[in-house]
């Protein structure tokens, strides 16, 4: 408890929702960065199956090269096919994506993506921001090679996420309170679950790796949370 206190007090203030010319630029800039931190991967990295049950490392940067080049005519038809359903969609587009073009070219797509504001169909500012945070974790958490995310990020993310029900963070926190321990930053009423900003915005979007890193009497109801999905 001691030590909680003391990393509170220690916790930085961020802002809690960015404006959308910020979103914007932190979109043009976690483009840019992965995209360096992709560039050292070996071929063997890009096999490696990420936090997303469904895709590899591949298949996650196919997916993170989607959304600016999507249109209404182009997700018509894996639409149909996916019978409506949003992630049997994208689960597919991106493993069509990923073996049409070799890593290489998927790098050269998401650094090109950083110059354009169009975003997928249907989503919001802060869907491109979110989306590169926790994929960026996805891959890099199971390769063991640490891409750092900046709290001052993580947290308007994680703020989005677990009040959006189209992310699920409602359902998913249901009971719980959630307290940064390096941000100025909480959420919601119940059992307390402690952590990074980081750690509590891939457990607020459905990763269970995130919960070996918080702590407090709220983590089993979260657990339990999680396997449900």
């Amino acid at each position: 408890m001691a030590a909680d206190v003391q990393r509170d007090q220690q916790s930085q203030r961020v802002a809690v929702a960015l404006g959308e010319d910020e979103v914007a630029d932190a979109v043009k800039a976690e483009r840019r960065r992965l995209s360096d931190y992709l560039e050292n991967l070996d071929d063997e990295a890009w096999t490696v199956q990420s936090l997303c049950d469904v895709w590899t490392v591949r298949e996650v940067v196919a997916h993170l090269t989607i959304s600016t080049r999507a249109t209404i005519g182009s997700v018509i038809g894996p639409a149909i096919r996916a019978r409506g359903d949003f992630d049997r969609m994208t689960a597919r587009m991106a493993r069509d994506r990923a073996a049409r073009f070799t890593p290489a070219e998927l790098i050269r797509q998401l650094r090109e993506s950083a110059e354009s504001t169009r975003r997928m169909p249907g989503s919001g500012p802060m869907d491109p921001l979110m989306d590169l945070l926790v994929h960026g974790q996805d891959i890099a958490r199971p390769l063991k090679r640490r891409h750092e995310m900046p709290v001052e990020l993580a947290v308007p993310a994680l703020e989005y996420v677990a009040g959006s029900r189209f992310h699920g963070g409602p359902k998913r926190l249901a009971g719980l309170e959630l307290i940064a321990t390096d941000a100025d930053w909480s959420w919601g009423r119940g059992l307390r679950v402690r952590g990074s900003a980081e750690d509590l915005l891939l457990a607020a979007a459905g990763r269970p790796v995130a919960l070996a890193h918080l702590t407090g009497p709220g983590t089993d109801l979260l657990a339990e949370s999680l396997s449900a999905r």
